[in-house]
């Protein structure tokens, strides 16, 4: 086998095909959510209702065996996680919601410690970008937690733009590695 056609362990021609079909399907996941940003979250929802549910299934398998120490604690987190996970599944609207207080408050948090950092930073570098960055991180967060359901939806709607514009760049990475692996 020729080493010429290989490039760190991926034959040329399947790299771009990969680079391709990673462009197609971010590019398909961003039009979708561009164009149903509440749809999307919904599936979004339901999914993190699903994946709780599991966790109190497996909370109750735990409860079953004879060696667990504690065995009612475990059976507690199991219901307390099965009625989380029919909530969220049932009142969606609550979920999304939910995500965007995630949402708000991770980006609160992020700014107060980079405003901090930017602060407290070292005075030999520069402390405009970390105060920069919390301040406009800490208002991004506080626009989100007043309003999450509505800030979520926008969200979506932009990552779904910046996921067609990533999609894009992709599939034109794939056919330019496509179009030198031909020439060379």
């Amino acid at each position: 086998m020729s080493t010429d056609n290989i490039q760190m362990g991926i034959p040329t021609k399947i790299a771009w095909q990969l680079q391709l079909l990673a462009g197609v399907i971010t590019l398909v996941l961003g039009i979708v959510l561009a164009s149903h940003p509440t749809t999307s979250l919904n599936v979004i929802a339901v999914i993190l209702g699903i994946v709780v549910i599991m966790g109190a299934i497996f909370h109750f398998i735990r409860m079953l065996d004879r060696d667990e120490q504690h065995r009612v604690w475990v059976g507690i987190a199991g219901l307390i996680e099965l009625v989380v996970g029919v909530v969220l599944i049932r009142h969606l609207g609550l979920t999304r919601a939910l995500i965007g207080l995630m949402i708000g408050i991770s980006w609160i948090i992020q700014g107060v410690v980079a405003l901090l950092a930017g602060v407290l930073g070292h005075p030999t570098r520069s402390r405009f970008w970390p105060i920069a960055f919390g301040v406009i991180s800490i208002i991004a967060g506080g626009v989100v937690v007043a309003v999450p359901e509505h800030s979520v939806s926008v969200l979506m709607t932009i990552f779904g733009i910046w996921f067609v514009i990533m999609g894009g760049l992709e599939i034109t990475l794939g056919l330019v590695v496509r179009h030198e692996s031909k020439t060379a």
